[in-house]
């Protein structure tokens, strides 16, 4: 997929003196009282807009927060307490006087080479969501460079994300989506094998155009938590009362023989842990997966599966994962997630993970740095799994075609 990035913009000396609009991706948690919570996005964002300024340029930054009604900004919508964190982290060098927020900012901005001001909540403008051209193109002629580095946005086609990078002079790919669409490309289209993809969740309805994706590509489907229920009633084995869906068991069964036509295989656990309830303290039972009683809730697939898989992992050139494959936040029902995160940390291939619970895992686990790749969008990064084209890729591409 090739795009214009950023890196390149800069190196051929445009950016000097240019208004550079650089969409982020800073939609992090608070607390009640409007405190952040964790960061992550807000550093993530730093390189980008350190590079603009050192190039010399007038840097305007803008990103959504929560979701605010269109047209009626409220106080708890604001980016104040994320523009005093990027200012904490840019330090004096980057931003001296902290980070100005500009609100009521699509009419024209007032930025001087050199600077940085960060414009209010981009969702409160009308017409984002919904990418009206009229606002695209104000956006557009705010900037001589358009920076989309928000990848958690890339699947949503709105004013910030796509209609600006239309009509904008220039329109490239940050440092972090560039990075996100480089691991995409080593990950799903030129992947080393055997291509390993682990995918959990739930409920298989919510994942299932993933793994009908999925079993045309992979070497090795490994399916996990209420989604591999459902895979186990599809081989015939009894659940318990444990969470599935039994009305997608065809569409399962579907996906094994998918994977079977093309020498391909879903491993289905060969034992499990069980409990008779759902809570922290519930007693653990391991047992065969053929030896489930009416009673049992599976919470996680057994030491013998777990340490087949992991064998399985280590043998991978590519893995991608997304999901953790039991009930991992209790200490009982953790053992399957911490050994296969433990042997995606130890494999040699190339690891790209996303997803909430899977970066929930990651942390816990303490492996953030044997990951190969940490995907930043949780929408974005399962539509890529998809094999959908994300709309913020798509228009960037068609720019550098033009």
């Amino acid at each position: 997929m090739k795009v214009l990035r950023f890196a390149d913009v800069i190196k051929s000396g445009f950016a000097d003196k240019k208004r550079v609009f650089i969409r982020a991706d800073l939609n992090v948690p608070q607390d009640g009282s409007g405190n952040i919570t964790e960061d992550t996005r807000i550093r993530a964002s730093v390189p980008c807009i350190q590079m603009a300024l050192d190039a010399g340029a007038a840097v305007m930054v803008t990103s959504h927060l929560g979701r605010p009604t269109e047209g009626a900004f409220k106080p708890a919508d604001s980016l104040a307490p994320v523009a005093k964190r990027l200012g904490e982290l840019l330090g004096p060098k980057y931003a001296p006087n902290g980070v100005p927020l500009i609100a009521n900012w699509v009419d024209g901005v007032e930025v001087a080479p050199g600077q940085l001001v960060m414009l209010e909540n981009c969702r409160v403008n009308v017409g984002e969501k919904k990418n009206d051209e009229a606002l695209a193109r104000k956006l557009a002629a705010l900037c001589d460079i358009f920076v989309n580095d928000a990848f958690g946005t890339a699947h949503r086609a709105e004013g910030t994300t796509y209609g600006i990078a239309q009509y904008a002079p220039i329109a490239c790919a940050g440092p972090l989506l560039a990075a996100e669409l480089d691991a995409i490309n080593q990950a799903l289209a030129n992947p080393k094998r055997p291509l390993v993809a682990i995918v959990a969740g739930s409920k298989v309805s919510s994942k299932l155009t993933i793994l009908q994706a999925l079993a045309k590509n992979v070497d090795q489907l490994i399916v996990g938590g209420g989604i591999a229920n459902t895979f186990m009633l599809a081989a015939g084995l009894n659940i318990g009362k444990s969470l599935a869906e039994p009305g997608l068991i065809g569409d399962a069964k579907a996906v094994i023989e998918a994977m079977k036509a093309r020498g391909a295989e879903v491993p289905i656990p060969t034992d499990v842990v069980t409990a008779k309830t759902f809570s922290a303290d519930a007693v653990a039972t391991v047992k065969a997966a053929t030896e489930v009683e009416d009673d049992d809730l599976i919470l996680d697939i057994g030491p013998e599966t777990a340490k087949r898989l992991a064998e399985q992992l280590m043998q991978a050139g590519t893995i991608v994962w997304n999901g953790p494959v039991g009930v991992f936040e209790f200490a009982a029902f953790e053992n399957g997630t911490k050994v296969i995160a433990q042997a995606i940390a130890d494999s040699s291939a190339f690891s790209i993970a996303g997803g909430g619970d899977t970066l929930a895992a990651i942390a816990k686990y303490g492996i953030e740095k044997q990951v190969g790749y940490i995907s930043t969008g949780g929408g974005a990064f399962l539509e890529v799994l998809e094999g959908k084209t994300l709309p913020a890729f798509e228009i960037l591409q068609q720019r550098a075609a033009a």
